[in-house]
């Protein structure tokens, strides 16, 4: 059986965890000391990541709606996620974490865009010839 890190549970809810291939629905649990999840299907595969090795959390955030996708980025590497619930999570995360830990991912729309402008973008050691 799995022991929690946390002594008290602040919020529950159902969600999907990417990590290797495919995805995993599960819960998490958001406590006192550490973000968990818990698949459903094999009770030994977990996710716990205490408070302290989070180095930031962060979702996209459209028209005022925060994404159901998630990204949350320890010493040990990036982890992503989905829940209907993320804005709660990130809402008790910034608690934990503080302000400067939660971060606002960019969207697909301004990735895209980030990268045409590189592409076009002119080099400063580029000199054309005459």
């Amino acid at each position: 059986m799995v022991q929690s890190l946390n002594t008290s549970v602040e919020f529950q809810t159902r969600g999907q965890s990417y990590l290797g291939v495919g995805g995993q629905v599960g819960n998490f649990l958001v406590g006192d000391k550490a973000l968990e999840f818990y698949s459903d299907r094999n009770v030994q595969d977990f996710i716990q990541m205490p408070w302290e090795n989070i180095q930031s959390i962060g979702a996209n955030v459209s028209r005022g709606k925060v994404s159901r996708h998630f990204e949350v980025k320890t010493d040990l590497g990036n982890f992503r996620f989905s829940s209907p619930d993320s804005g709660r999570i990130l809402k008790i995360a910034r608690q934990h974490l503080g302000d400067e830990k939660v971060v606002r991912l960019p969207t697909l729309v301004q990735l895209t865009w980030k990268k045409i402008q590189q592409a076009l973008s002119i080099k400063d050691d580029y000199v054309p010839k005459k």
